[in-house]
């Protein structure tokens, strides 16, 4: 079996990851499962590591934390010359195993966190998994889960400043407080080739899996390995149906509200003038978009 690097950040989760891993750590290798463990100590490390032992030779890991660590190791097995088609040996073989605050990206297979990506560990079960690409004014960055940009990220980064402390119930808190300053934005865009589109936008989600924010199922029609952008397009909306529109995210049922539209497509091009505040798979980055593509099977999860 070959041996797993497993990149620990111990502060993931107030803390609570740290505490938790030595006993996980000990049930997976009394599973015959050979880990070794790498710690992170400063944001952005855990990409390092995994880029320099991908670099040498190591393809399998485990992302040990909260949805940062793993959007962190995709972006260190990912990069700008990354061919869209590596060779099967080459592919990255990634499990999550969410001892922090949680994993949204897992919940589209179970929605038992960290059990689930334990007994998939010792089982090892894996499942082909696409991965998009971001290309932005800066260079490239790579991730499984969302693209939000417009009142969503506006929501994730008060939620982030102001009520993180909250859990996922500081989303909640996010939407209504920025629910009083509601307006809305316009993202040129041409979806896989199309005509431009310039029509004013509530928000746009750009998914690959269902789930973001913990329980929120903003594209339920997303798969994880279909080849596909799932595109969630909000246009207009007034406070009122705002809010009574975002209660059905739990559910999913938000996508038959009129404003709403959501479709899939292959690739989106950007012609966005100016840095705007982008959310990624949970983390809040300031860039300027240029184009989505997706990674057709380029990532094996272990889930």
């Amino acid at each position: 079996m070959a041996k797993h690097l497993a990149v620990l950040n111990p502060a993931a989760g107030g803390g609570a990851c740290g505490k938790r891993a030595p006993a996980v750590l000990e049930r997976l290798r009394a599973a015959g499962l050979e880990i070794e463990v790498v710690p992170t100590r400063s944001r952005g490390e855990g990409e390092q590591i995994a880029r320099a032992a991908y670099a040498a030779g190591h393809r399998d890991f485990i992302a040990i934390g909260g949805d940062g660590t793993g959007y962190e190791l995709i972006n260190g097995l990912f990069g700008a010359d990354t061919p869209a088609d590596r060779p099967a040996e080459d592919i990255p073989r990634l499990g999550l195993l969410p001892l922090g605050t949680g994993n949204s990206f897992l919940r589209d297979f179970s929605d038992r966190g960290a059990e689930y990506a334990i007994e998939s560990l010792i089982a090892g079960r894996t499942r082909a998994c696409d991965v998009i690409r971001l290309t932005h004014a800066g260079g490239v960055l790579h991730f499984i889960n969302i693209f939000s940009i417009g009142f969503v990220s506006d929501v994730c980064a008060l939620r982030n400043e102001r009520f993180a402390t909250f859990g996922e119930f500081g989303y909640v808190l996010g939407v209504v407080t920025k629910t009083a300053a509601l307006h809305t934005y316009t993202f040129p865009m041409r979806v896989d080739g199309g005509p431009e589109d310039r029509a004013p936008i509530t928000f746009l989600s750009v998914n690959n899996s269902r789930f973001t924010g913990g329980k929120m199922e903003m594209a339920p029609a997303a798969s994880t390995s279909d080849g596909l952008l799932d595109i969630i397009r909000v246009g207009e909306l007034g406070r009122l149906s705002l809010l009574k529109t975002f209660p059905q995210i739990f559910k999913g049922t938000h996508i038959h509200h009129p404003a709403v539209r959501a479709t899939q497509a292959r690739a989106i091009d950007f012609d966005i003038p100016d840095v705007i505040d982008v959310m990624l798979d949970g983390e809040m980055l300031k860039l300027q978009p240029r184009r989505l593509e997706v990674l057709p099977a380029a990532l094996v999860i272990r889930a």
